[in-house]
């Protein structure tokens, strides 16, 4: 039996190749939600937002061919030629214009759709919610992995970002120096990113001929989004703000949020049906403290996350090991596939 160490797309991936080749396996998530750093909110009646992995991009191959390969569908998102522009916090809104950008595209109905689909596809039994992995044991002729039970298996996929497990996991044998060292020193994608959302009855900045696009320098918000849904019959706006914010409470940032938005979008911006956030240093199975400052993709894609380890008995796949497009669904789908074949091709030697 494999056993993979985590359901984000990764891990769930993983498991959906391995199961085709008729490969057991048992998927230990800590969270008590699968995904990961894919979270869709969807409220009744309202658009569903994205609160982590949102776009890919025409050049990331790997995701169109599993949408194609899941028979699900993209859309364009939607982008302004002229922007909203804010240069500091109390200056004057600016409209911009701006080059002309590469598109972006959204899974329709949701990022978690791809994670629903691989699920779907999968025994629930094979999938067990809040499992937080301590320790790894590495036996003569067996590995076992030490979560709220004990589970036995034959191999081990760590398809969590490095910094978790070097630094959360404790292994027997110890895990090669250079590795953990590595891996501690390794920027965990969207890890002290904060999102908000806001859904709405009518897509009022539409109806006003006004961009939905809004940058600013300052903050809160420093990046803002048309978020409507791939029909365009329910409608949200959605993005970035500041990570400094974190420190503030739910309604202190919300209040600056909403006052900042007010100037921006004008009175209409407070009707909204919802306002959702997600601070992701605040998601323990995401966010771990660094030892000195990480900058953005530091070691993401790092050869050494794919030697071999313990006789080929323990890999190591997440979207931060990616050969290709590390810290991104891309790179997520690509280490899936490359572990998954590498496993395949172990076990039939």
């Amino acid at each position: 039996m494999i056993l993979i160490i985590g359901a984000g797309l990764s891990g769930l991936l993983t498991a959906y190749r391995l199961k085709k080749e008729g490969i057991t396996f048992k998927i230990l998530e800590a969270r008590s939600r699968l995904g990961g750093r894919i979270h869709t909110l969807s409220g009744k009646n309202e658009a569903p937002v994205e609160m982590g992995a949102t776009w890919f991009q025409e050049h990331h191959q790997n995701v169109k061919t599993l949408l194609k390969e899941l028979n699900l569908s993209s859309f364009e998102q939607k982008m302004d030629d002229v922007v909203f522009f804010q240069q500091q916090k109390h200056a004057p809104v600016q409209l911009l214009q701006i080059p002309k950008q590469a598109p972006s595209y959204r899974i329709s109905g949701g990022t978690s759709q791809l994670i629903a689909t691989l699920y779907q596809s999968l025994n629930a039994k094979e999938v067990l919610l809040n499992q937080t992995v301590k320790q790894i044991i590495f036996k003569e002729n067996s590995v076992q992995v030490i979560a709220h039970e004990i589970f036995e298996g034959s191999h081990v996929v760590l398809a969590i970002p490095p910094k978790l497990w070097a630094k959360n996991i404790s292994f027997e044998p110890l895990l090669p120096k250079p590795l953990t060292t590595v891996a501690a020193q390794t920027h965990t994608w969207m890890e002290d990113s904060i999102k908000i959302a806001l859904t709405y009855t009518t897509p009022f900045w539409q109806e006003e001929k006004i961009p939905g696009t809004f940058f600013s320098n300052s903050g809160p918000i420093t990046e803002f989004y048309d978020h409507c849904d791939h029909k365009r019959s329910k409608f949200a706006l959605c993005g970035f703000i500041n990570s400094s914010y974190k420190n503030f409470s739910e309604e202190a940032r919300k209040l600056e949020v909403l006052s900042q938005l007010k100037t921006v979008f004008g009175e209409k911006v407070e009707e909204f049906l919802d306002y959702k956030e997600c601070i992701w240093s605040k998601e323990e199975f995401t966010f771990e403290n660094s030892d000195s400052t990480l900058y953005p993709h530091q070691n993401n894609g790092n050869p050494i996350f794919r030697e071999s380890l313990f006789e080929n008995r323990l890999f190591i796949s997440s979207s931060e090991s990616a050969v290709e497009s590390p810290g991104y669904m891309e790179g997520a789908i690509f280490s899936a596939n490359a572990t998954a074949n590498e496993i395949i091709f172990t076990l039939k030697i």
